[in-house]
């Protein structure tokens, strides 16, 4: 459904209404995709503007994929580890529905003697006390695994005799993330710059007795819904592009606008990385007026870049020819 040509298009570095972008959007349907015709469309129907963090232009950009796991549709020896679809007593609240300032922001939690009680934190939710059995889509083989399928926000499940399913968020429990690769940092069980997921696999594998309170300090938990299409989808609700794909803080950029990104390259060489990419998702983690997550696609090669990929940078909203963005 087409947007009202006054509605704006939100974020705090405003960049216009829907009729602002319509002529430009119509346009790009009749572009062919050839490189240089999407480029000199851009140049000559776009302006950038540098999104600055206070007085500086430079901030942070990292990297997300989707993991591929091994799953059973039934518990069973190795398979031990739930994959929670959406629970029936999960309530979420929006609070612009009370009041419009509100506008972005929701509680979560579930009704408890008509009352609205937070949603039990992870640890609780592993030990399955209060969530039933029939919530599970699918049970894997390894928890780390599910913890970084929970962070990515979405991922593939490969059953036992090779079918693979994509799955996706489907909600939260209302709590805010933790990095346990940074707690570890902290803690000097890992050195800086040496707590990608691997590093924290072979943690987990030197203490296994320590693993359930190690992911027990991110006290988020998603639950997940199967997903049918090409791709993994984002918060804008499109198949997400590796390495064009780009998640953001919608509290202060629009999602699907166009943004020149300038960081470094997580790959060996440390290489500038400039590219188009578009504000297609979100993420907890993601917070503030510079920063970005980009998306490197499937499976290990694309956890290789993700994990690697903590890098300084800066990024340009592209708006149309006469939109003028907040100061």
């Amino acid at each position: 459904m087409a947007m009202d040509r006054a509605a704006p298009l939100g974020g705090k570095v405003a960049a216009g209404n829907a009729g602002d972008w319509r002529p430009v959007c119509s346009s790009i349907g009749a572009l062919s995709g050839d490189p240089t015709e999407m480029r000199t469309f851009v140049e000559s129907n776009f302006v950038p503007y540098a999104v600055v963090s206070g007085k500086t232009r430079e901030g942070l950009f990292t990297g997300y994929f989707e993991p591929v796991i091994r799953v059973s549709d039934r518990a069973g020896g190795s398979y031990s580890v739930p994959i929670h679809g959406l629970p029936s007593d999960h309530v979420t609240i929006h609070l612009k529905d009370f009041d419009p300032a509100l506008a972005g922001r929701t509680l979560v939690g579930k009704l408890e003697g008509g009352r609205l009680r937070p949603y039990p934190e992870r640890a609780v939710i592993d030990s399955r006390a209060n969530l039933e059995t029939d919530t599970i889509l699918y049970w894997a083989d390894d928890a780390l695994d599910v913890f970084i399928l929970q962070v990515q926000g979405s991922g593939i499940v490969e059953l036992p005799d090779g079918r693979r399913q994509r799955i996706g968020f489907a909600g939260h429990n209302g709590y805010d993330y933790v990095s346990i690769g940074r707690w570890l940092i902290e803690q000097n069980e890992l050195p800086v710059g040496a707590a990608g997921w691997q590093d924290i696999r072979d943690w987990m594998e030197r203490n296994p007795r320590r693993i359930s309170g190690l992911l027990a300090l991110n006290r988020r938990y998603i639950f997940f819904r199967t997903i049918d299409g090409d791709g993994a989808q984002g918060a804008a609700g499109v198949a997400l592009t590796p390495g064009h794909s780009i998640a953001v803080d919608s509290e202060f950029l629009p999602l699907n606008v166009p943004l020149w990104l300038d960081t470094v390259h997580p790959g060996p060489g440390n290489k500038r990385l400039q590219r188009l990419v578009l504000a297609q998702d979100v993420g907890n983690a993601i917070r503030g007026p510079v920063r970005g997550d980009l998306f490197w696609g499937v499976g290990p090669e694309a956890l290789e870049l993700a994990g690697r990929m903590k890098s300084p940078g800066t990024y340009y909203i592209l708006l149309p020819i006469g939109v003028t963005p907040a100061a």
